[in-house]
């Protein structure tokens, strides 16, 4: 299978050919964990969920190494741990826990490895040694920072000229660096927070900065160059940036990853997401609210590229396509081959908008009767992992902010029957006006009536 991809850093779209085809090897930028995930960490999570899932079946199962970071130390893990009166471990257990559980929801894999910032730390200070012996960094006033003049071309995966930088630099320069650019590498910790031993024969305990983790973790998992590193297209600068900078820097490589593949923003209904206009979202609160699969569903019928909107219409349709799916796929035969089409749209970097069009065809011809299509659909679908209930478990899902008493729908729905048979229209109107206003959906088929939660 071709399979091709976007790489920021050569603005084009590549044919994708691994550097060991036995050991295709994948790392992205996953959450710093001091409080619950928001949708926009959704995305990339995701995303590249789905990548995965399309490396694995072209280049097998055991052939596919993906690695995503946990950032445990941070400075809002500091301010949170102090807010709380914890230590940090605290902190981070509790909210590493919370993403796995919400991501899992979102029906995301787990990484083949999961590396943690604070298990790396020798790793980290022997790479700030070895940019330091030569002649890519240095030490001043207790921290190291990389000497960015010594590497360049610096600037290459953003495409910022120098003067972008050093104007989004010089703010609050620090008076010990060489450069506005210069970032750091180790800091001092301050009493009360979480330090180590110093490299460079600082005396002071301190913290490595956040660029040196995923430089450290991506070198010890996959080694010094590897296939893709992915992220959200807000990491592309200064994170990604100083990645590169550091990794080629310290291993003498002319690059990190073959190819950088970051997803595009995302909004709340045609707004940034802030606290401060109170459309802040958690994966944690939208799953109480929509199933996980909706959620998941309605993020892919966007290109990964492009800016998402996030709407509740958004999640509404992926509901309603859903629920159809399931019906249609509910005696499906298992094992059937992926759909061509869906594959081909996938292979054509991500493409997941007309792989979704190429399932509605197969839902078309599945609601036609067509069996075989109906047994692509649900293969189809659990692959970019969705449809993966039964459809009762599917059917009997509810959101925690509505409360039903399913004896009392059952009751009604049975008035409403007799009224029907007796042809007492009005009370078999009024009796879906009173279920409608429960929050309750009737539909009416040649088996009988059905329902659900309205949304």
């Amino acid at each position: 299978m071709d399979l091709k991809l976007y790489n920021t850093l050569t603005g084009k779209k590549e044919h994708f050919t691994p550097l060991d085809a036995e050991n295709v090897r994948m790392y992205v930028c996953g959450p710093t964990v001091y409080d619950h995930a928001h949708i926009g960490n959704a995305r990339p999570v995701i995303v590249f969920d789905v990548l995965y899932r399309l490396l694995r079946h072209v280049y097998g199962e055991g052939h596919v190494t993906y690695a995503r970071n946990i950032t445990d130390v941070d400075d809002k893990i500091n301010a949170r741990a102090a807010e709380e009166g914890v230590d940090i471990e605290t902190i981070t257990t509790r909210t590493t826990k919370q993403f796995h559980d919400d991501i899992a929801a979102l029906g995301v894999m787990p990484p083949d490895v999961e590396p943690r910032a604070t298990d790396h730390i020798e790793q980290m200070k022997a790479l700030i040694e070895q940019l330091v012996e030569k002649g890519n960094a240095y030490v001043a006033e207790g921290h190291v920072l990389f000497d960015v003049p010594s590497m360049p071309d610096y600037g290459k995966l953003s495409k910022r000229s120098l003067d972008e930088m050093e104007a989004g630099a010089r703010v609050e320069v620090a008076p010990y660096k060489k450069d506005p650019m210069d970032f750091v590498l180790w800091k001092p910790s301050k009493d009360g927070e979480p330090g180590w031993d110093s490299p460079c024969r600082i005396t002071q305990k301190g913290r490595p900065g956040w660029h040196i983790e995923c430089s450290a973790m991506s070198a010890q998992h996959l080694g010094e160059v590897f296939d893709i590193h992915g992220g959200g297209v807000d990491l592309v600068f200064p994170h990604h940036e100083n990645e590169i900078a550091q990794s080629r820097c310290a291993h003498g490589t002319d690059r990190m990853a073959q190819i950088w593949m970051h997803n595009g923003y995302l909004q709340v209904e045609g707004q940034k997401m802030s606290k401060s206009l109170g459309n802040f979202i958690t994966i944690h609160d939208l799953l109480k609210e929509w199933p996980g699969e909706a959620i998941r569903l309605a993020m892919l019928a966007t290109h990964y590229r492009q800016p998402f909107n996030w709407t509740e219409a958004g999640v509404r349709e992926a509901k309603r396509t859903l629920d159809h799916w399931y019906q249609l796929t509910e005696h499906a035969e298992p094992g059937c081959a992926l759909s061509a089409d869906v594959l081909q749209a996938l292979g054509d970097d991500l493409n997941t908008p007309k792989a979704l069009t190429a399932m509605h065809q197969l839902r078309s011809e599945a609601a036609r009767g067509e069996k075989d299509a109906a047994a692509c659909l649900k293969a189809c679908g659990q692959f970019l992992g969705v449809l993966n209930k039964t459809a009762q478990e599917w059917a009997d899902w509810r959101p925690d902010s509505v409360e039903i008493n399913e004896k009392q729908v059952e009751q009604l729905i049975s008035a409403r029957l007799d009224a029907r048979t007796a042809k007492n229209f009005k009370e078999a109107d009024r009796i879906r006006d009173e279920l409608a206003a429960m929050g309750v959906a009737l539909k009416d088929g040649p088996e009988g009536t059905t329902w659900e939660i309205a949304r």
